[in-house]
């Protein structure tokens, strides 16, 4: 009976001490997302800006990177400094895959946000809860109502995260997969090139 009490508490003594760590949590996440939705939609500003040209591989063999947006811009850069040496071809290659792993690496952050961000609003939401059941059966409502007002807030915070984070993964990894397919456009422009001479 005693190391059941025993385990009762520390359970609950584990539970309590991770409320604080996991509002700070949340508290970072919100503030990462609003500097995340900035850039964001600056972003989106500088792709709507630049349009899309009619034929991307005639625009690409012209070298008009511009209108593409700032990944293709830059790769296409990077891929006009590659050693046109016996191996160019899979140094373009490399380029193209190094860029590549980089763009789908930075959509990794918004995935894990997605799924962090409700699961910390739930555990939020579940720790004040126990400590106002208890407030309940001691008849304190003052305590109570605090320790809901906790538990709510996290769980509208966590789940917002989660929607806007989903929001912007959803799009972005739209942007990354038409950069990809121009930077395989210019990719194959440039080997081809080389076959050529």
């Amino acid at each position: 009976m005693e190391v059941t009490a025993l385990l009762k508490s520390f359970i609950f003594l584990t539970a309590s001490s991770l409320l604080l760590p996991v509002l700070a949590m949340l508290a970072a996440l919100t503030v990462w997302v609003v500097v995340h939705g900035g850039s964001f939609f600056a972003l989106w500003l500088e792709r709507r800006r630049a349009g899309r040209p009619a034929d991307a591989v005639e625009a690409l063999a012209r070298g008009e990177y511009r209108s593409f947006g700032p990944a293709v811009e830059t790769f296409c850069r990077r891929l006009a400094e590659v050693d046109r040496g016996g191996r160019a071809d899979v140094a373009v290659m490399s380029l193209l895959r190094e860029t590549e792993h980089r763009l789908w690496k930075e959509l990794d952050v918004l995935r894990i946000v997605t799924r962090a961000g409700p699961g910390l609003g739930l555990v939020g939401t579940l720790i004040p809860m126990g400590t106002a059941l208890a407030s309940l059966g001691d008849g304190d409502l003052t305590r109570l109502s605090g320790e809901l007002v906790v538990a709510f807030t996290t769980t509208v915070v966590g789940m917002t995260l989660g929607l806007l984070s989903h929001f912007f993964h959803t799009v972005q990894r739209r942007w990354v997969e038409e950069d990809v397919r121009h930077m395989e456009i210019a990719a194959e422009l440039a080997t081809s090139g080389e076959d050529g001479r």
